[in-house]
């Protein structure tokens, strides 16, 4: 086990310089809020620009993009142009929407061109995010920086923190090279596991707290690394949501493990003037082919001299009770190999699960070799075991991601939704950029419940 120490400079551009000097912490970077336009007939409308910086790529912006906020209920309109040297995608993840509008690699977007997206929000709260999902490229184009978060508020949510950049914080967590290189990304077992790690674009962060209760929203988005996030003094926090929604009630934890694209949001309280580092920490017991071998430090935080005081965290946080799946539920199993999913790479043009709409199944993936984690587009599912057992308290909520150490097997309760479209496919494939590239990638319809023996194995062309 190794411990990275991370040298304090702003932003991801500065430190792809070589060897840089030692300074001083520097102030974490909060991503603005991107505000809307508000159409006609009430629709929020969001401009999203993909462009490339000096030595990063990044959205209305040289890394990294805005956070986008819409409530339940909104109607949002996205035009997303490019202005990258290469052709991209960009998808919401953990976003229920109709296949047409989920930015996977059949919704291209070449140089130069510009993609409107629309769709209305119909789920509860959560912490999404957008990032490219093109065919064999994502690992590159996340890993230079072009990202940003979608938070979704909803009339009946609990009184927790929620002032964006005061108590309400977003934590992006992603490892960089400190070369500055790239080499590494699209090869090796994983890619490119990084030396060094940002927050939010931030290296060596420092956050002032100045209440006494603070959310965090941390969004793993580096391309392979897993994070074990907790506190260097062993305190203990809540958390209080993971991917797609509120947890029934807060957890109490003092480390919570989270792999790429996985989030979870957690409260934390501090006292008065003190200074407390949030770091990640390699589990204790490993075997070959585990990739969160390294120690790193995240984030400090430093509490003003005087707090004001939070409101205290709700005993019940409204998250709805996990659904049993049905007497008699289809069950369908998933086998991950080295890159592939049931002995076979992804194919752009083959249809490999129809699932009818409305649908509650169970989904079983047996990881056959080394760490994988397994991302489900469109739906929210339940952890039911990992290894015959229970998943621990704060992962029992709605989810659209799990990690799969190496050789471990999970049962997965998932309910589909409504938006139908025979020829327009979702994707499930491993979070890990190096092994989604490689193949490691299926593809399912939603169709009218009756139609499944009617739907077309095989699609042809991009569906925007």
């Amino acid at each position: 086990m190794k411990r990275r120490t991370l040298l304090a400079l702003p932003l991801f551009a500065a430190a792809c310089s070589s060897a840089p000097p030692r300074a001083a912490p520097t102030r974490l970077h909060i991503p603005p809020v991107l505000p809307p336009a508000i159409d006609a007939d009430g629709a929020k409308r969001f401009t999203l620009t993909m462009r490339a910086g000096s030595k990063t790529w990044g959205i209305n912006g040289d890394f990294l993009g805005p956070t986008v906020r819409a409530a339940r209920g909104d109607t949002v309109r996205m035009a997303v142009t490019n202005r990258l040297p290469e052709t991209s995608t960009l998808h919401w993840h953990g976003m229920r929407l109709p296949a047409r509008m989920d930015g996977g690699p059949h919704q291209m977007i070449e140089p130069g061109a510009t993609w409107t997206p629309e769709w209305t929000i119909d789920q509860p709260s959560m912490t999404s995010w957008f990032h490219p999902h093109l065919h064999e490229k994502t690992a590159m184009h996340v890993y230079r920086g072009v990202a940003g978060l979608f938070l979704v508020n909803d009339s009946d949510d609990p009184a927790l923190p929620d002032t964006y950049g005061v108590d309400d914080i977003p934590l992006i967590i992603q490892d960089r090279n400190s070369s500055g290189s790239v080499g590494g990304v699209d090869s090796g077992t994983f890619g490119l596991l990084g030396d060094v790690v940002l927050i939010n674009g931030t290296r060596g962060a420092v956050f002032t707290a100045t209440t006494s209760l603070v959310r965090f929203r941390l969004l793993n988005a580096s391309n392979a690394r897993v994070y074990r996030a907790g506190f260097a003094d062993g305190r203990t926090f809540a958390v209080i949501a993971g991917d797609a929604g509120f947890l029934e009630r807060p957890a109490t934890v003092d480390r919570v493990k989270i792999s790429p694209g996985e989030r979870v949001e957690i409260v934390v309280r501090f006292a008065p003037g003190e200074t407390v580092v949030m770091n990640s920490v390699g589990e204790s017991e490993r075997s070959a082919n585990d990739i969160e071998e390294d120690d790193f430090d995240l984030l400090t935080v430093v509490a003003a001299g005087s707090l004001t005081s939070s409101p205290a965290l709700p005993s019940a946080l409204g998250g709805t009770p996990p659904e049993s799946p049905p007497a008699g539920a289809t069950v369908r199993r998933f086998a991950l190999s080295g890159s592939e999913i049931n002995d076979r790479d992804m194919d752009m043009t083959r249809i490999d699960e129809v699932v009818p709409a409305g649908a509650h199944e169970i989904w079983e993936i047996d990881n056959r070799t080394y760490a994988h984690n397994f991302h489900i587009h469109e739906v929210a599912f339940r952890i039911l075991e990992i290894d015959g057992q229970p998943p621990p308290a704060y992962q029992a909520g709605p989810k659209d991601t799990v990690f799969l150490p190496k050789h471990a097997k999970a049962r997965l309760s998932v309910r589909f939704g409504r938006h139908v479209d025979p020829t327009a496919p979702y994707m499930y494939h491993c979070h890990i950029l190096r092994h989604e590239d490689k193949g490691m990638m299926g593809q399912f319809v939603v169709v009218e419940p009756g139609t499944e023996a009617l739907v077309a194995r095989t699609i042809t062309g991009h569906h925007d």
